[in-house]
């Protein structure tokens, strides 16, 4: 089974940083843990209308399949706030280690 992390780079729409905090915090960030991703780590670029943030899959069925299974779900469907809609521009990045083996 091949870990595999995503760097996620997210420009969020002006004056609207702590919405979107809001939102992932009490939504997205719970529900990925439910759906077995590990959060690395994420940030905010102050001043930037950034947030950064490092998402970790490593079991069975891949990313891929469990990123989906994650966007198909009544739970995210249905997340109150939903911050997607605060996301001005994503950039998004599939890394592996480069210290494994």
């Amino acid at each position: 089974m091949t870990v595999e992390s995503q760097l996620r780079i997210y420009r969020i729409k002006e004056g609207k940083m702590d919405e979107w905090l809001s939102g992932w915090t009490r939504g997205v960030l719970p529900l990925r843990r439910k759906f077995g991703f590990r959060i690395d780590g994420a940030w905010v670029v102050p001043g930037q209308n950034t947030f950064i943030w490092i998402l970790t899959f490593d079991g069975p069925g891949g990313f891929a399949e469990k990123d989906a299974a994650y966007y198909d779900s009544e739970a995210r469907k249905s997340l109150r706030p939903d911050p997607a809609p605060f996301i001005e521009k994503a950039e998004t990045y599939t890394m592996t280690s480069a210290l494994d083996g």
